[in-house]
């Protein structure tokens, strides 16, 4: 890995620590940004993640050397939002609505150095499986989907649920790491070298 510079990850996700030690980036900072996850009405799913993610990478404080990572994800089904749900009568039915069907994951992902800053989006479009309410609310006994957007996790038992992913596959775990490396790259920072 070449150019490395002190990298700061703007999110307590574990699945997104996970997801850049997995690429190579072992040393980085955590900072987790604490701002209101609004957004104006009128955007389209992937405008609404990049915004988000714009949003929480300009209320992390760094130095002109540090390199930020901030992301977003959301689930849409039907173009509507499916966020983290409230309790497990919640889950149940963004669960429900989901089996069976063909939904959208959207994550915006912004890097920014000093005054330099991009921000990118990557749909991935996952089908699940019917599922019985039986099956689903054994899922959600186990707790797994409460604090996750959609009510599920890809790299857990959700992962049982889905029958097919059109797109990458670490865009549903929360961050797409082709699409990072290359916004690293237009900051000097080649993960392959």
């Amino acid at each position: 890995m070449s150019g490395m510079s002190n990298i700061v990850l703007a999110s307590g996700s574990p699945r997104r620590q996970e997801l850049l030690r997995r690429i190579g980036i072992d040393e980085f900072v955590i900072r987790v940004p604490q701002v209101e996850e609004t957004y104006p009405e009128d955007l389209s799913p992937e405008e609404i993640v990049s915004y988000i993610s714009r949003k929480k990478s300009l209320a992390v404080p760094s130095t002109p050397n540090e390199v930020v990572i901030t992301a977003d994800t959301m689930v849409f089904l039907d173009d509507k939002r499916l966020g983290k749900p409230v309790d497990e009568a919640d889950a149940l039915r963004m669960l429900t609505a989901l089996a069976g069907r063909r939904h959208t994951v959207c994550t915006g992902v912004t890097v920014r150095q000093g005054e330099h800053i991009i921000t990118r989006a990557q749909s991935t479009d996952v089908l699940f499986r019917p599922a019985t309410q039986d099956e689903l609310l054994s899922y959600i006994r186990g707790g797994e989907p409460m604090d996750k957007a959609g009510s599920y996790g890809v790299q857990g038992q959700g992962a049982l649920l889905v029958e097919r992913i059109y797109g990458d596959f670490f865009n549903v775990m929360g961050l797409p790491v082709l699409l990072l490396s290359r916004m690293l790259r237009e900051f000097d920072i080649n993960l392959l070298a």
